[in-house]
């Protein structure tokens, strides 16, 4: 389990990125979601050892991580959102290296890891070529691969989805679920969808601050018989905007769907709408914004 407690950050320049989080994850997938800038970054780099914070605590398995930084840094696992690599080496070559830097120093037993992380993350075949040939969802499956370097018992992922085609978001979506059943791996993400496929807890992050907290399934079925749909007129949308709690729009053929967060039917164009994820998110962010 990690636990964090009143942790706060505000840089030099007076940003305050963290505002009093408290957190539980237990083992599993957690999904820390939320908008660019919401601070999830600044509560990842915080975790990492990267950053102390302004006041809080964070502890690992009875290990405090701000004091104890070295400790944590022997059992973690972590993708940055930019993950950076020597682009003229090879996957093995890099990878054997960093392995050495977490100190597997026995050679045979190096190889045997090395190769069983590339297999794993399904670069075996292209491990002879070098990394500024590869794709981005294949850069992505190697900076896991790197992450999961000495057997982590906490990993965390920033933003590993963002710009992957489809095909390549599966199959990091695969990756993600199976190392992610006996450890804890911390999600960070803008993407619903990507909260939604793995995750069994999560949060929402807004302006640095917890808006919203809970499984997936228990803060949708929050919102049952409170979300409302309709259709509109594109030059109508202001008006609504207005007038109701419009938590998201859409174009469809011209014209403007809406969802309208509401304790009652806002008026009598309107029809229930069966809550979902991507609603959740909407009203979190709307309520941290007020």
């Amino acid at each position: 389990m990690l636990t964090i407690t009143n942790l706060t950050h505000t840089y030099p320049n007076g940003v305050q990125a963290l505002k009093n989080i408290n957190l539980d994850i237990p083992k599993g997938m957690f999904g820390l979601l939320g908008p660019n800038g919401a601070g999830k970054s600044s509560l990842m780099r915080t975790i990492a050892t990267l950053q102390q914070p302004s006041a809080g605590s964070v502890n690992f398995k009875n290990m405090n991580v701000l004091t104890e930084p070295d400790v944590l840094r022997r059992v973690l696992g972590y993708l940055p959102q930019d993950f950076g690599v020597y682009p003229r080496g090879s996957a093995y070559e890099l990878l054997n290296h960093l392995a050495v830097l977490k100190g597997i120093i026995n050679r045979k037993q190096r190889k045997k890891i090395v190769e069983a992380l590339l297999v794993q993350t399904n670069l075996f075949e292209v491990r002879k070529k070098k990394l500024i040939t590869f794709s981005g969802g294949m850069r992505q499956r190697f900076g896991i691969a790197q992450a999961l370097i000495g057997k982590p018992q906490l990993i965390i992922v920033d933003e590993p989805t963002a710009g992957l085609d489809p095909e390549e978001r599966n199959r990091f979506h695969n990756l993600l679920a199976e190392i992610g059943e006996d450890i804890v791996v911390i999600l960070s993400t803008h993407i619903v969808d990507d909260v939604s496929d793995l995750c069994s807890n999560m949060a929402v992050l807004a302006k640095g601050e917890i808006v919203s907290k809970g499984t997936p399934a228990a803060l949708v079925k929050q919102l049952n018989g409170v979300i409302w749909k309709k259709t509109i007129e594109k030059s109508e949308i202001d008006n609504y905007k207005n007038t109701y709690n419009v938590i998201s729009n859409h174009l469809c053929a011209g014209k403007m769907m809406i969802r309208v967060h509401a304790k009652s039917l806002p008026d009598n164009g309107f029809e229930p709408a069966t809550a979902n994820l991507e609603d959740v998110y909407f009203v979190a962010i709307s309520t941290g914004e007020d």
